[in-house]
């Protein structure tokens, strides 16, 4: 069904008054936001070298090829937005294009004023419940100020090429894009959560998920199957399938699929998504008050479960040798700040 024939299911949703993102983001996630965060200056500089010109191309460019979305051109998309802004206590309302493409996607781009974009694919792909989980998604993205890093993972990849001037070396600037992709891929589950909240219903996000995956109706198939396949994954095969699984994901910036409906879905049904929708939820007045070593910590801690109660037979043999990873983003965002507080960064 086309998105232009369908109607929104009118329904009431908690509103999160104040919310923190520290409510929603994952522990890996939050970890590494606050490695990088610590870089004196560094957001700004940052934002000198990739806002000054970048951002204004951006707009000006989807101004003039895709739909604003407004009360007058695309109405209920209007509306959809706005009430996931609202819904996480996001203001203003981030600016929502609608660019031609058939394959589905969405992002959050831009660094002072965000922008968020989807493609017409995602449009046909979703029912209203599904778009409005992808728009809180999204709305995660910005409240959590997660742009300007991933602007900083593309200009670190548009330079990898070219950096053997560096002290670090070309090889220490693809550790830490390592780094921001694994980085990147909690924060995809972060925003995952945000887009939970905005929609309150996770069901539907299992159908989002499964219909990315390639279910063209989700329901007239056994969407809680998908689920298996993440079981399947996580647990079958041996030490070569382990090599193979960490091959296939280093270089991307998405989680795998099934294994990010599955996560969804455990968090869903577990105490802290409870209680956000009790109202017991970090506020973001408070954020000033919270200690950073409390989410390095939370981060080593979510790294380490991962390895103690994975049955990847490689995690089996990593959780013997002990608690060696404190977090793979934390670890290369403390390399780009040690490099940037050496001088050849911060200093100049």
């Amino acid at each position: 069904m086309s998105y232009q024939s369908r109607r929104a299911i009118q329904r009431g949703r908690i509103r999160f008054p104040d919310l923190s993102p520290r409510a929603y983001e994952h522990p890996a996630d939050r970890g590494a936001l606050v490695a990088l965060r610590a870089i004196p200056g560094f957001d700004g500089v940052l934002k000198t070298i990739s806002g000054a010109i970048g951002e204004r191309s951006i707009r000006l460019l989807y101004l003039a090829t895709s739909i604003r979305v407004s009360p007058r051109q695309y109405p209920e998309l209007h509306q959809m937005i706005t009430e996931c802004a609202t819904t996480l206590d996001l203001q203003p309302v981030p600016e929502l294009y609608v660019y031609r493409d058939p394959m589905p996607n969405a992002m959050t781009i831009g660094l002072d004023k965000p922008l968020i974009v989807i493609s017409t694919g995602m449009l046909d792909l979703l029912d209203d419940d599904g778009l409005r989980f992808i728009l809180g998604h999204e709305v995660g993205h910005v409240l959590s100020g997660h742009a300007v890093y991933r602007t900083m993972l593309i200009q670190l990849i548009n330079i990898s090429a070219s950096v053997q001037w560096m002290p670090i070396g070309a090889w220490g600037i693809r550790a830490i894009i390592l780094g921001l992709n694994e980085w990147f891929r909690k924060s995809e589950l972060s925003c995952d959560r945000a887009g939970l909240l905005c929609g309150q219903d996770p069901q539907a996000a299992l159908r989002a998920h499964a219909s990315l995956a390639g279910a063209q109706d989700p329901d007239e198939m056994d969407v809680a199957g998908f689920l298996d396949q993440a079981s399947e994954y996580e647990s079958r095969g041996d030490l070569r399938d382990s090599l193979l699984k960490i091959l296939q994901i280093s270089s991307q910036t998405h989680p795998l699929a099934a294994q990010r409906a599955a996560e969804l879905q455990k968090w869903a049904a577990g105490p802290q998504y409870a209680g956000i929708l009790s109202g017991d939820y970090p506020r973001r007045s408070q954020d000033k008050e919270a200690p950073m070593s409390e989410d390095v910590k939370a981060a080593a801690s979510s790294y380490q479960q991962g390895f103690t109660t994975s049955s990847d037979p490689l995690f089996k043999v990593a959780g013997k040798v002990g608690s060696l990873v404190g977090g793979v983003g934390g670890m290369a965002a403390g390399r780009m700040r040690d490099w940037w507080q050496s001088g050849t960064g911060g200093g100049r």
